[in-house]
C-alpha cells in the first residue's frame, strides 16, 4: 500500500535525470516501485514501528538513482563507473539536491550492505568506511531491493533461496544478515 497521497518528490528527482519513456526511466521506476511497495507492505505490517512511511516511499524510489552513471549496458546505463559505485554516486546526487537523509540509503543499500571488512577484503572501489543498513527505514528499503533485480524480468519476484544463494556468492556474513532481517520482516 502506498502512501495515502503520494509524495512527488521522487518524480522531481528522477524526472532532473532521466528521461521519462525511455527504457532506463521505465526499469528505474518499474524497480523502484516494486521495492516500495514491498517496503510499504512490510511496515504495514508492523505499525508498532512507527515506520515514517513518506520517507520510506521516497527512500525506496530513489535508492537506485545513480545507475545512470554506471557502465552497465545489459540494462541500458552508459555511463563511465562501475555499477559497484551506483549507490555512492545517486547518494552524491541526492546530498546535492538537499536529501542527505535519503543519500544514506543510496550508499548502504548494496546486497544487504557492505562492512568496512567486506569493501577492503573484496577490493571493491568504494570509500574505506561502512556502509551498511543503520536505520529501521534503510533496512526495510535494503532487503525489499533483495527481491527485485534490474536484469532479466524486472516485476519478478526473487524467492528467498535464489537471494540467499545470490548472496552466499559474496559472503557468509551477507546470508546471515538477510536471514536475521527475513525472520523479523516476513512475519
Amino acid at each position: 500500500m502506498t502512501p495515502k497521497k503520494l509524495s512527488t518528490l521522487p518524480k522531481k528527482i528522477i524526472g532532473k535525470y532521466y528521461t521519462k519513456g525511455t527504457p532506463l526511466y521505465d526499469l528505474l521506476v518499474t524497480h523502484s516501485k516494486l521495492v516500495s511497495g514491498l517496503a510499504l507492505e512490510i511496515a504495514d505490517a508492523h505499525p508498532a514501528w512507527e515506520v515514517d512511511r513518506t520517507f520510506l516511499y521516497e527512500a525506496a524510489m530513489l535508492h537506485d538513482v545513480g545507475i545512470f552513471l554506471t557502465d552497465a549496458p545489459s540494462i541500458g546505463c552508459t555511463g563511465t563507473h562501475p555499477y559497484i559505485l551506483h549507490g555512492i554516486l545517486g547518494a552524491e546526487l541526492l546530498r546535492e539536491e538537499g536529501y542527505p537523509k535519503h543519500a544514506l540509503v543510496c550508499e548502504r543499500h548494496t546486497g544487504v550492505g557492505l562492512t568496512l571488512q567486506e569493501i577492503v577484503s573484496r577490493g571493491l572501489p568504494l570509500p574505506a568506511r561502512e556502509m551498511v543498513p543503520v536505520s529501521l527505514e534503510e533496512q526495510i528499503i535494503c532487503y525489499a531491493d533483495c527481491f527485485y533485480s534490474k536484469s532479466g524480468d524486472p516485476k519478478e519476484k526473487r524467492t528467498v533461496e535464489r537471494i540467499l544463494s545470490s548472496l552466499g556468492k559474496r559472503s557468509e556474513d551477507q546470508v546471515l544478515k538477510f536471514r536475521a532481517w527475513h525472520s523479523v520482516f516476513s512475519s
